[in-house]
């Protein structure tokens, strides 16, 4: 059957368009100027809404509604009510009124919230977020909402990424303003931030525990194939997966997400889609609803889908790249070459803010991204290393020497944009390749940001990239609104700049030791592990700039430490569980079982051919019973260390010892297990292998 996407593109969203043409005008007028200006939105305007949001959403075939909200344990909540309300004996009216828009109160004491509540106080409240449009989902009306708790402390993700995008709105907002551009009045951070993923068979994934207690693989030898052809990469698509993606795109066209690019990703059984760039909280509402439309249409087409960093030892973890720019509310991109000297000159020093704020803040940024999954991912072949760092190209890294050197710069193969000004070079026009083991890499009018997992929420991402540049922007405005001669103050604002920043800039192979080694010569921080990074979540430096943007307070500073630490703890623990619950239940008992029809073979041939028949029943024998007690032996100690760790009393001894003394005891019991596997025959395995997870589609 055919789609008319321009049809149904939007259908299921409340959008602009919608409330447009259903709202009185006065009353749209309204609730946009509450939008643009950011104003409390009044208890009539409410009511009108919330009427025709009803009407619209009983047209859909919905009878509930829910205060969509994004929790601190990175996916989504709902709390499902219904429009129903009694209307005398035996009758029920439906109705939905402004103060059920306007605010929900959802229990607030089960969710994640690093010690800001205690289990007993439950209250928490979700606000209604105008900016991001109403929708139906599952025939549901689903209402985005910020959570906070009743001492007002934002318990969820959205609260301060909004913050966030208000904080770097203003401070970009002075610098295009010193620029001339008078007419730019809001300033939008903009994100597109591409899903990678696997699939794999539904049969398969109920067979293995693992899989469903941590959504990775504990266990698996390699099969004789895995990406080293690189034959999947962009390859044809599978008709079981081309009919997943087909549905999966038309859902997505519904819900308004401009799902635009889809193909094969290197690993086997890997896929990625990526949608058209939006509005920043949108983008992160989009791709929670991405993340979570993938994994119910892959179940309705006989698939699961991973969306763990590392599902699989030895191919490709899957990311999710963060390609993230600004944009005036006159459409210019900021990060796009301009038509004149003076929209070149602005182009220089937002990238030189990006500088800035990427060696200012190199700590932030590498916890925005710090996960026990993505410590898998990060730094091996096919993932930026846990070093930041940012690529501009190489001609754009001459002009910045130059600016640096004061010289002139100059390339006869390129085109150039006119900057105006005697003591600056021209700029060459996209003069940047692309650098796939940059973890900060400038692609031409935006930046994508490569280190984010693919399971990762892009709100804290973002949250913190928006803090950061704009403190960096806000030190600009401070320095050039006090100059005399804005020209020359430009110039030497970006001078100093780069010249104390430019130990950020690598245009070479991320992938390399030598860059580690390079980075380290520099001074670059290197934290491997999100258990080295997240400490900084905490530092007074840190809390203070959260604090001066208005993005968090102390408290929430600290508690999103809390909360990430404590989540890196119980993950890996229930892994650990799950390691030494296979291997005693599964793996032993299957590789004894084996072994008795070895022992029986080899005896039967003994007895009919001599002592010297039956070698390779006997040799077999002797290994696996020397991985058999070995596997025995690193389960026990896994066992015993996973019992110390109910010891400690901080969240600091707690993850130090997980990452110390349980991941390496983890990788210790994994060695004989996989081994075991090779020397075991296949129908004797307890769960799928490899071959038949990476391959079974």
């Amino acid at each position: 059957m055919k789609t008319n996407v321009t049809e149904i593109f939007g259908e299921n969203v409340f959008d602009d368009a919608t409330m447009r043409e259903r709202l009185p005008k006065e009353t749209y007028r309204e609730l946009r100027k509450t939008i643009i200006q950011g104003l409390p939105l009044n208890r009539k305007i409410a009511n009108a809404v919330a009427h025709a949001m009803k009407v619209w959403a009983i047209e859909k075939g919905a009878t509930h509604y829910t205060h969509w909200f994004q929790p601190m344990n990175g996916i989504t909540a709902e709390k499902h009510d219904s429009f129903i309300n009694p209307d005398g004996p035996g009758k029920v009216i439906m109705s939905f009124e402004g103060k059920e828009l306007i605010k929900g109160e959802p229990d607030a004491s089960s969710f994640p919230n690093g010690g800001l509540r205690t289990t007993f106080e439950a209250r928490g409240y979700t606000a209604w977020d105008p900016t991001s449009n109403a929708f139906i989902k599952e025939g549901v009306l689903c209402i985005p909402t910020a959570f906070c708790s009743y001492t007002g402390h934002a318990l969820d993700k959205k609260t301060p990424l909004l913050r966030s995008m208000d904080a770097i709105t203003k401070q970009a907002l002075r610098i295009v303003h010193l620029f001339g551009n008078d007419d730019v009045h809001k300033i939008n951070t903009t994100v597109g931030a591409e899903q990678e993923y696997f699939l794999i068979d539904k049969e398969y994934y109920s067979q293995r525990r693992d899989l469903k207690y941590t959504g990775r693989t504990l266990f698996g030898a390699m099969c004789p194939k895995g990406q080293e052809m690189e034959d999947h990469y962009f390859g044809t698509i599978q008709p079981r997966v081309k009919a997943f993606m087909d549905e999966l795109n038309v859902e997505l066209w519904k819900l308004g997400i401009m799902a635009k690019t889809q193909h094969n990703e290197c690993a086997p059984g890997q896929f990625e889609i990526a949608p058209i760039f939006t509005t920043t909280n949108l983008a992160t509402d989009q791709n929670q609803l991405t993340m979570e439309i993938i994994q119910r249409l892959a179940k309705k087409h006989g698939m699961v889908a991973l969306l763990h960093e590392k599902p699989f030892e030895y191919v490709n973890g899957s990311g999710k790249h963060n390609n993230w720019s600004l944009s005036t509310d006159t459409g210019i991109n900021l990060f796009e070459p301009g038509d004149t000297p003076y929209e070149n000159l602005q182009f220089l020093v937002f990238l030189a803010a990006i500088v800035k704020a990427v060696d200012d803040h190199q700590d932030l940024l590498r916890l925005s991204v710090a996960t026990a999954g993505n410590d898998h991912r990060l730094g091996a072949d096919e993932a930026p290393p846990a070093i930041l760092s940012i690529f501009t190209g190489e001609d754009l890294a001459a002009v910045i020497e130059a600016i640096i050197k004061d010289e002139d710069y100059d390339s006869k193969d390129k085109a150039f944009m006119n900057i105006g000004s005697d003591v600056l070079p021209n700029l060459p026009i996209d003069a940047t390749d692309r650098n796939r083991t940059s973890p900060f890499a400038f692609t031409g009018n935006k930046f994508e940001f490569r280190m984010p997992g693919s399971s990762q929420s892009i709100a804290g991402i973002n949250m913190i990239l928006n803090t950061t540049i704009a403190d960096a922007l806000e030190q600009f405005a401070n320095y050039l609104e006090g100059a005399d001669d804005f020209d020359s103050a430009v110039h030497k604002l970006l001078q100093n700049t780069f010249k104390k920043h430019s130990r950020i800039i690598f245009n070479g192979n991320g992938y390399s030791d030598e860059w580690v080694e390079e980075a380290k010569r520099r001074g670059l921080l290197n934290l491997p592990s999100a258990v080295d990074a997240l400490p900084y979540m905490k530092a007074e430096e840190n809390i203070q700039l959260f604090e001066h943007a208005h993005v968090l307070t102390r408290e929430e500073a600290v508690s999103r430490y809390e909360i990430l630490m404590e989540e890196y703890v119980k993950l890996l623990n229930i892994e650990a569980c799950t390691m030494v619950s296979i291997t005693r239940k599964e793996i032993l008992p299957a590789v004894m079982k084996y072994q008795k029809e070895l022992t029986d073979s080899a005896l039967a041939k003994m007895q009919l051919l001599g002592k010297d028949a039956g070698i390779y029943e006997v040799e077999i024998l002797k290994k696996g019973q020397a991985l058999l007690d070995q596997a025995y032996l690193a389960s026990e100690k896994l066992s015993e260390a996973k019992d110390v760790l109910k010891q400690f009393d901080t969240i600091e001894d707690k993850a130090n010892y997980v990452k110390e003394t349980i991941v390496p005891l983890m990788d210790e019991l994994r060695v004989p297990c996989d081994e075991l596997e090779v020397i075991t025959a296949t129908t004797a395995w307890p769960f799928p292998t490899y071959g038949k997870l990476l391959y079974g589609l």
